[in-house]
């Protein structure tokens, strides 16, 4: 194992550290705890607050979102490990600006459990909660069980539409309506080249020969849906998008934003010859791309490959997804 760190058992929090070090008007900690991060910035009251959590290896996913018009507070595990519930009740306790919280997360099992129990301390205190998991992962669940997907790099979509919500001041049953209409209109395929290594398991994840790629790999190893010989870039995309475009499907006159996300060791040069090909196919089916996002939204270490993403738009996601947007890791002006 190779990697620029010190100790393995420090990893996640010294990361942390450094990221509140390097942007302090941004982000801040809850009781000096590093695993609790909210928003620096000035509180809206009666503004529905978002929050996020989930493990590291994922920048900037899930503590990059944390900003203007994105989610308030996020509570930080280690490399693919959930955070406690008690950490998650602490981050909502701390962003709660008396119009309730939105837990907003991927579905996995321990996030699910301990964001439960948040849920439980916080009613105890008077703050109403809600939630919504993002399922955008086509390959972890069939068509007809989404609700048992896994949410992966459509997390920025969750988290960029509720954020736009929460920022107009819908009520905290708006934000989580919509929320979910984005849930519902995100679709997600991945591809991995090559494993990650977790610093205190000091061995990669998963073994993948050279020549070979897997096809609906989770952004923790989780097993995909098919390990074939590595094809072209072009053959890959297409794989990957009818796929995607089957599932929900789209259909000929379709607006959408696309996400071309890198996995952690991918370089924008291969993310763009993706998008290239994304979009021609997309153009063959009439389906108009309204904006799309390029680059690292939701990654996995070191791990080689990349993952596309369709958000399926109407007025009002359209409105939201055009909302000015920032955070140290994030920065859109309004269209």
């Amino acid at each position: 194992m190779k990697k620029l760190m010190n100790k393995a058992q420090d990893f996640a929090r010294e990361t942390i550290e450094g990221i509140i070090l390097a942007h302090p008007e941004s982000l801040k900690m809850v009781n000096d705890n590093f695993r609790c991060i909210v928003r620096a910035d000035e509180r809206k009251a009666n503004k529905v607050a978002i929050a996020t959590g989930g493990g590291s290896g994922h920048l900037p996913t899930f503590l990059g979102y944390v900003g203007y018009g994105l989610a308030d507070g996020v509570t930080v595990g280690n490399v693919f490990a959930s955070p406690s519930a008690e950490c998650m009740y602490e981050v909502d306790k701390a962003i709660n600006n008396g119009a309730g919280v939105l837990h907003l997360y991927g579905r996995y099992g321990g996030d699910i459990m301990n964001f439960g129990m948040a849920e439980e301390f916080a009613s105890l205190d008077g703050i109403e909660v809600e939630e919504v998991l993002v399922t955008d992962d086509v390959a972890s669940a069939p068509k007809g069980e989404e609700d048992k997907r896994r949410g992966v790099a459509g997390l920025f979509y969750a988290y960029k539409i509720a954020g736009a919500a929460a920022e107009k001041m819908y009520s905290l049953k708006e934000v989580k309506e919509v929320a979910q209409k984005a849930v519902n209109n995100t679709r997600t395929m991945g591809v991995a080249l090559s494993s990650c290594t977790v610093p205190e398991a000091g061995k990669p994840t998963f073994t993948i020969d050279d020549d070979e790629m897997e096809i609906g790999m989770g952004i923790h190893g989780e097993p995909g849906i098919e390990r074939t010989k590595l094809k072209t870039s072009d053959e890959v995309v297409e794989q990957m998008l009818n796929r995607i475009i089957e599932d929900l499907p789209y259909e000929s006159g379709d607006e959408v934003s696309i996400l071309v996300n890198g996995l952690g060791a991918t370089p924008l040069e291969e993310l763009y010859i993706a998008y290239r090909k994304a979009s021609k196919i997309l153009e063959e089916k009439n389906i108009k791309i309204y904006r799309n996002y390029i680059g690292e939204f939701a990654t996995s270490m070191e791990m080689a490959g990349l993952s596309i993403t369709l958000l399926k738009l109407d007025s009002e996601l359209k409105e939201l997804l055009d909302f000015e947007a920032y955070s140290p890791f994030f920065q859109q002006n309004r269209k």
